[in-house]
Parts: C-alpha cells; structure tokens; sequence
C-alpha cells in the first residue's frame, strides 16, 4: 500500500469471485496542479555516468528513448569511435531511472544535437585516463574543441558503416517492448471510460457488478480517483488473461452519464480563421508584428485548412505495474521520458522517489503522442489495488480516443507583390495548444500560459523571406478534443501555408518557384539546400501529361527550429477520371551539420517525407459523437507502401555542429507535394488533405 494510505479508506470485498477495491479521494480532493516535466541541460560531467569501463568491456547507457530513430546504434557508434575500440566490446542499453541520472524527455530532434558532444567529451577523458592505465578514481572531463573528437571529425573521410544496434532482436521478435514484458503472477487490467472525449466530465451511473464478477478469470473492480482523466471518471477492471477484460466489460455492462456533446462542427468553429478576422483584425500572439495596410488590395488572399491529425504509432501504449514485498514500485513503460513517469506516480500515489524505479523499454514509434503519463499511472493504479503485478494495454481505439493530436489549424495568408518582389505579408492563424496540453493542462491553468502563448503552435510560423513588412499572429482556442506535440509540432501545418502561398506569389508574378525563393532568402544555409535540391532534381526538366493523366512538378524549403535545413522537390501524376493523386518522385537536400550516420539521417529524412505525404494526401481524423470518431487504421488510415514513391536524400557537407534531423524535412515535403498539384493541374490545395472529388470536378470542367 502506498505511504499515503492512511489518509484514505479503503473498502475490500473478499470472494471467490475477486474483489472489489473502493478508494476514496483523500480529505480535500486530488491536486489539480499538473507535475511539470524537468528538463536538465546535459553536460558533460552527467555524461560519464552514462559510460562505464572494466575488464575491457564498455556498457552505455543510452541517455535518450529509443523509439525507432536508432539513437542506440548512433551513440554507441560515437562511443566505439573515442574509445577507439571494437563494436562487439560496447554493451548498449536502455536506461531507467535506477542506472543514470535524470536526462531531459527524448523530443526536439535533440539527441545528436545535445548529447553526442557531451557523450564524446566523457569517452574522450575516459580514453585518456584507460591510456595511462587508469582504472579507478575520479576522472575529470575537459572542454575539447570538436576538432579533438575522434566521433565527430568532418565528412571527408568515407562514412563508417556499423550495424543496426538491436537490429535482428527485432526481425527475430526478441522481447523488446513492454507488450513483452511477463512478471510471475501477472495479470491484466483495463481502464474503462465513457464513449466520450476526456475533456468532457463523464461519470459511471449504472453497471452490473455481479456479471461482471460472475465472468471467469475476473480479479477486481476497482474505483479510484486517479483513474480520473480530464474530466473522465475512470472505472479499471483486472482480469487473469486478456481475453477475459474483454468479456468482463461485456458483463459490467456500464451506462455513463456524459456532461456536453460536440461534433466536427463545434472543431471546426473554433478556429475558423475568417470568422475571427471578421471579429477583429488581429490576433492575440505575434510572430512579426510590423505596421501594415491591411484594407488595401492583395495580390495574393489564400485560406488553408489543416485537419486534427493522430500520432498512428504502429505500437499502441502499454505499461507493466509491480508493487514488491517492500511496497517498492517497479514501472515498466514504453515513454519519451521514464523520469517524468516516475515523477507522476511518485506524486499521484504517495509514493517517495526512491520507491519507484521506471525502466525504459524499446518505443513502436512515438511522435511527440508519448510524452505525458497516461498508461502508466493507470497500470500502477491496478497493482496497488489487486497487490499483483499487472499489464495494461491500450487498444488502437484508446490510442486515438484517449491521446493527444496534431491540433487543426486554420490559415489566412495575404501578400502585396511590388516589382517582382514581396511587399508585404500578412498571416493569421488559429490553433490549439500543442506545448501547453489540455491533456495535462486544466482550463483555468492553460488560461494562465495563454498570456505567453505557446511556441509550439508558432514553430516554423517564422517568415524566412524578405519582405518590406510582415505580420504574422495567431489565436489559441482549447478544443473539446486533446491536442499536443505532434512530430515538428506546428512546422508541418505552418510550413505547408507559407510556402503554397509563396508559392502562389512566384506564380502571380511569372517568376520560376525556385528561383524567386532563392531571389527573397536571406539564410544562406536555406538557400544552399534549395539549390542543391534542385540541382539534384534537375529543376528546369518538363514534365509530360497525357489526355489520361496530369503531371506537375513542386518545390517547398524551410528552416526547423532554427537549427536544421531541408528543401524538396516533388514530381506528381493526377488522374483525370479520378481526381486521384499519386507522387511519383521525391528528392530532399538536408543540412543538419556534422553528421554521425548517413543512413541514419537519410533515415529519418525518408520519414519525414513519408509524413508529409500522408498530411497532403491522406491523415484526417474525424471527430464524431462527442469524441474522436476512429478506432482504426480504417477511419484514420496513414501511408502504405504502395504510396511511397522513390525518394533521393542529399546529405549536405557541413562543418557546423551536429543539428537535428528527426523532424526537419516535414517542414518541406508537404508544401512541395501540393505546389506540384498545383503545376498539374492549375487549382491550390487549400484544404488538407487533397479530395479527390473536388480534382476530378475541376479535371473534367468544360
């Protein structure tokens, strides 16, 4: 029981059938204030307790998630590099709480960027105390400029390949991910919620117990407000095989009482863009904040609309909770931040920070969805309750129901053109939180944060042309659904707009797509990867239509973060009998500096470009009924491998410091897919993704 179990009641009814756990709140209710994540800045001193050395053998503890970027395998190969020692003498594993020090959450396209230098300053002391037959004591870590770092010279020299670290465990099915995790005794449990957003208040009113007990394997019914999420009450059930969860809700047969309703309507009124413009002209952030005309005559008046869209890891959460004969909590999770799920259920359970220790287990992909504590908590609800180690898993449908979501954003972008060039600009946006989460966030605190905005909502918002005024802001509206880090947060929907509607100005004025870019850049770094990617690409080549077919070509760049480059060009064929768009070729050029591992980069970069695909072509999902309206692949389908064309990734050759890539080219691919619809078939994708209905009308018009 946890140490705050005296301030509680607890009612157990013991039977053959299992229990029934009653946990009332404690006197005064639950906090409301949300644990806030920390987020250490890693150095170089921390980085030697990620790296330990005996009888010739190396163990790294991976400071970083890894969730399918291959983080193991770049670190370690950074490792063997400044050690200058074998790949089959370094040991790579995961971390928990228990065997590193805190690390910041595994987001941002960081881990290069902040912690290959680090690691590399610890190896490299450790390199030169093992040289001088050190093997104890203290060593001490000494700033080394780059070029004193084995790992991380220029690309002159040919690219090291190394295998992919973890590589065969997973095509063999080595147990990975917490879905394998099996503790002696372990049982199942299952959190069950009104068919309703979270955001609503929703509350059990009616539900068969004696069934639900009476159904075989059944081990508890359990009530506890930390089941509570938003404002969804929770009701968890514990069976011996997952089989029987399912039957055992059969049974319950639970009615609910939900508090509101909405549907796609309600979504799409709250940030509609035209409406608020109508409301007043400006908005309550800014970007760029010059003075400008805004009565006048456009050149260039554009809407784009970008739908709510889910993270569609092919891995749906799952947490493994076990309590030992010391009330000591054993947490197994498959999170971008083991650190801030330890701080959650220390808090919310009672619990002190030595009594939990979370192990980080492998991540079917992420996104930016897995940040807060969902699973977790639930999981470690269960087990304190029925005292036996317990599994919760979420279903396809919870992971899209119960999570956070890319927020829709709504777009109006105005520009006057003067002699061939941009005059001035002027973008206004509505969204909803990304950084500051109503799925952690109560209203009244969200409130608070609205008075500083919310970066993550205006990443990649930033204008990179020259233009003789800019205005860019934007509106925040808390949605009745949950929204959050999305992979780029709001580059990916922000980009897309400035770059068709950049796009559209080239047009205006007759002047060619990449050259007016490069004609208005002022980021040499940007301009570079444009002109390598088109050169790649050869630019200037045709491309034919036939009577059955339309072809177009796009290009689109940005900058992410600050930090990172990309610029893609794609080729795309519209059926006219259809409407249907099918992409026939992308080429990308990306700098993100030095780089540890080409085919982890051009990784990555495919990735994004598969993303950007699915944001102009295919991810929608729908809101229905009060909720989230999928529960599968079916109703939120993603890319197929029959939609991925052939893609040419440039690395570009940099002296820079190592940057992030697990995120940058969304910012461009996009934006260049819809230019290309637009040079096929002469009409603006301004609503994403691209109907094929409204193609195929404008196809076949007379």
């Amino acid at each position: 029981m946890s140490g705050s179990a005296s301030t509680r009641r607890r009612f157990m009814l013991a039977g053959a059938a299992g229990l029934s756990v009653l946990i009332l709140p404690e006197l005064g209710g639950c906090s409301s204030l949300p644990v806030i994540p920390r987020r250490p800045k890693p150095d170089r001193e921390e980085a030697l307790g990620w790296v330990r050395h005996l009888d010739g053998r190396t163990t790294l503890y991976i400071p970083r998630v890894e969730m399918g970027q291959n983080i193991l395998t770049a670190l370690k190969q950074i490792v063997c590099m400044e050690l200058g020692v074998p790949w089959e003498t370094v040991d790579a594993r995961l971390h928990s709480t228990a065997n590193i020090t805190r690390v910041r959450a595994t987001v941002g396209s960081e881990s290069i960027k902040d912690f290959a230098v680090p690691l590399a300053q610890a190896c490299a002391a450790l390199r030169d105390a093992l040289a001088t037959g050190q093997t104890q004591g203290q060593l001490e870590v000494v700033s080394r400029p780059l070029e004193d770092l084995r790992s991380l010279q220029g690309r002159s020299a040919p690219p090291v390949r190394v295998p992919l670290e973890q590589g065969l465990a997973i095509v063999t099915g080595a147990p990975l991910y917490v879905a394998d995790i099996r503790r002696k005794g372990q049982v199942f449990g299952r959190v069950l919620r009104a068919p309703a957003s979270p955001e609503l208040a929703s509350t059990p009113s009616q539900a068969d117990e004696a069934a639900a007990r009476a159904v075989p394997g059944f081990v508890a019914l359990v009530r506890d407000p930390l089941l509570t999420a938003g404002g969804s009450v929770g009701v968890g059930i514990v069976a011996r095989t997952p089989g029987a969860l399912d039957k055992i809700e059969q049974a319950l047969a639970l009615v609910w009482t939900v508090d509101s309703a909405f549907d796609q309507t309600t979504i799409d009124s709250a940030i509609d863009i035209d409406q608020r413009l109508a409301a007043s002209p400006r908005r309550s952030h800014q970007v760029h904040d010059d003075q400008i005309d805004t009565d006048g005559a456009w050149d260039v008046d554009l809407r784009f609309d970008v739908p709510l869209a889910a993270h569609a890891p092919i891995e749906p959460r799952a947490a493994v909770a076990e309590f030992d004969a010391q009330g000591r909590l054993q947490l197994w999770v498959g999170s971008q931040d083991v650190f801030f799920q330890r701080d959650v259920v220390v808090k919310r359970l009672g619990l002190d920070e030595k009594q939990v220790v979370v192990h980080g287990q492998r991540v079917g992909g992420a996104f930016g969805g897995k940040t807060i504590c969902t699973v977790e908590l639930e999981a470690a609800v269960l087990a304190r309750a029925v005292k036996m180690p317990v599994k919760v898993q979420w279903s396809r449908a919870q992971e899209f129901q119960l999570g956070f979501h890319r927020p829709p954003t709504s777009h109006r972008i105005r520009a006057r053109l003067n002699n061939g060039r941009l005059q001035d600009w002027w973008h206004s946006f509505a969204s909803s939180h990304i950084l500051f989460t109503a799925a952690v966030l109560p209203p009244w605190l969200q409130r608070v944060t609205n008075v500083i905005g919310d970066d993550g909502v205006a990443r990649g918002a930033t204008l990179p042309y020259r233009a003789s005024a800019r205005r860019t802001e934007f509106d925040l509206a808390r949605l009745p659904v949950y929204t959050g880090p999305w992979r780029g947060l709001g580059a990916g929907p922000n980009v897309f707009a400035i770059e068709s509607a950049i796009d559209e100005c080239a047009r205006q004025v007759g002047s060619d797509p990449v050259q007016f870019r490069l004609d208005h850049l002022t980021d040499a770094r940007l301009s570079g990867v444009l002109q390598r990617v088109a050169a790649t690409a050869d630019w200037k080549q045709s491309l034919q239509s036939t009577p059955d077919t339309r072809r177009g070509r796009g290009v689109a760049c940005g900058i992410y973060k600050a930090m990172s480059y990309a610029a893609v060009v794609a080729d795309v064929e519209v059926e006219v009998a259809t409407g249907k768009v099918r992409v026939l070729k992308l080429w990308c050029a990306h700098d993100c500096g030095r780089v540890i591992n080409p085919d982890q980069v051009r990784a990555q970069c495919e990735g994004n470009l598969v993303w950007g695909l699915g944001m102009a072509l295919i991810e929608r999902l729908p809101v229905a009924s009060s909720q989230v309206g999928a529960t599968s692949f079916l109703q939120s389908p993603i890319p197929r491998l029959q939609d991925v064309p052939p893609m040419v990734v440039t690395l570009v050759d940099s002296s820079q410091p190592p940057t992030g890539a697990g995120e940058t080219a969304i910012v461009a691919s996009a934006a260049a897919i819809a230019n290309a619809i637009r040079d096929a078939v002469g009409v603006r994708l301004q609503q994403l993704p691209a109907r094929e209905a409204a193609l195929r009308s404008t196809l076949q018009r007379p």
